[in-house]
């Protein structure tokens, strides 16, 4: 059990350290424009595409909550392969929430415009995509998680 908490707390610290320093570039001014993908320093105080802004300060501790559930059922289904995505979606989570507690809102920085207006979004975002894909895989695909 002790080295199945250490492979998330591992993955979840090692992407919270990347993203940070990440949006620190951006929050101590980085800028990049090109005709496609601008690099740019948005605030988001919402989830994607800014819903639930509403909640405010409540957002935030909402997250905690869902992250701290996401934890507690990975490590009571005792299934070592989920380790890894989940540590991977809750650095991630973290550093998003992270940004609500010092910034007031989630530091965004890419802008894809290119054919299209998409939502500005960050490498935690991304990250969070590529557990959940990773999770899903796993989860459909039982055979490559036995336990």
């Amino acid at each position: 059990m002790l080295k199945s908490l250490v492979i998330l707390i591992l993955a979840a610290t090692g992407i919270f350290i990347i993203d940070q320093n990440i949006k620190m570039l951006f929050v101590d001014g980085f800028r990049y424009y090109t005709d496609c993908i601008d690099l740019i320093l948005v605030y988001n105080k919402g989830v994607a595409f800014s819903m639930f802004a509403f909640l405010e300060e409540n957002l935030k501790w909402i997250q905690i909550t869902l992250l701290i559930g996401v934890v507690g059922y990975t490590l009571w289904l005792k299934k070592k392969c989920y380790l890894l995505p989940v540590g991977i979606m809750v650095g991630a989570g973290l550093s998003n929430v992270y940004d609500r507690f010092i910034h007031g809102g989630v530091v965004d920085y890419v802008y894809w415009h290119c054919g299209f207006d998409f939502a500005v979004f960050n490498f935690a975002d991304v990250m969070i995509d590529l557990s959940v894909i990773l999770l899903m895989i796993l989860n459909f695909r039982p055979q490559t998680c036995k336990s």
